[in-house]
């Protein structure tokens, strides 16, 4: 089984910076076509920009998936440009809030679903009735280990362990279609999204203690897990989570 993506289109969220920059990158050297998107089409441009420079070919598209009409438009675009979307890799996410589950309103509550389970769940429907009628794909969640052990981001723990729930849910059902669907679980990791938390000496601290290898992640690690989800080299695997964490949920 290979690792190689050659041939292969994949529809990537959140794709400007941080773990989805650095997932872009990655499956592009594996050989994928990308198409990219995030809300702001300048920082996607960028990325776009060092993608071409490895002789591939990605498409930047302004979207806000958190919105059904724009997650409509969103694949339309995909399609006319590559015609198929192989693999679709659920990045993008948001946490507007670092209140506790007893000061959180529903104003954050409401932005942090919308984005990150809703968005994710209604993406996912609407490239896997294409993915259906082509045979197949692929389908990789970004969650994050709050969604398998809260943490102090109360709603955004509760919509990763949605998005776990629902990456089951998905695979179960559509693995009749050749369907796969899996989660990567990132720890903390050193993104500018994550920056309030391994930025934080006492936030850091008390997190590093809780995981055997003493570090948060660089963006890079998690690349790994994404490219092998999205390669033949997991062709039997479907609903799984894998956490890429440096041992913490352990």
């Amino acid at each position: 089984m290979e690792l190689s993506l050659k041939n292969k289109v994949v529809l990537l969220t959140g794709a400007s910076r941080g773990i989805g920059q650095a997932a872009a990158i990655g499956l592009a050297k594996a050989g994928a076509d990308l198409a990219i998107a995030s809300r702001k089409l300048p920082d996607l441009e960028k990325v776009a920009a060092e993608i071409k420079k490895l002789g591939r070919k990605c498409v930047p598209i302004a979207a806000h998936v958190g919105r059904i009409e724009e997650i409509n438009s969103l694949v339309k675009k995909v399609l006319d440009e590559f015609g198929k979307i192989d693999i679709l890799v659920n990045n993008a996410a948001t946490n507007p809030s670092m209140a506790s589950a007893m000061d959180v309103d529903d104003r954050a509550w409401d932005s942090i679903m919308n984005l990150n389970l809703k968005g994710l769940f209604f993406l996912s429907q609407a490239v896997a009735r294409i993915m259906k009628e082509k045979g197949g794909g692929k389908i990789i969640n970004i969650a994050s280990i709050a969604g398998i052990s809260p943490d102090i981001l109360a709603v955004y723990s509760i919509s990763k362990a949605g998005v776990i729930m629902a990456t089951k849910v998905m695979a179960q059902q559509w693995g009749q279609y050749n369907i796969r669907v899996n989660t990567v679980a990132p720890g903390l990791t050193k993104t500018k999204f994550s920056e309030a938390l391994w930025g934080n000496p006492d936030i850091l601290n008390i997190a590093m203690s809780r995981t055997p290898l003493a570090r948060p992640a660089e963006p890079e690690e998690m690349v790994g897990a994404i490219l092998f989800l999205a390669s033949d080299a997991s062709s039997y695997v479907t609903g799984q989570v894998i956490a890429v964490d440096g041992g913490t949920t352990i």
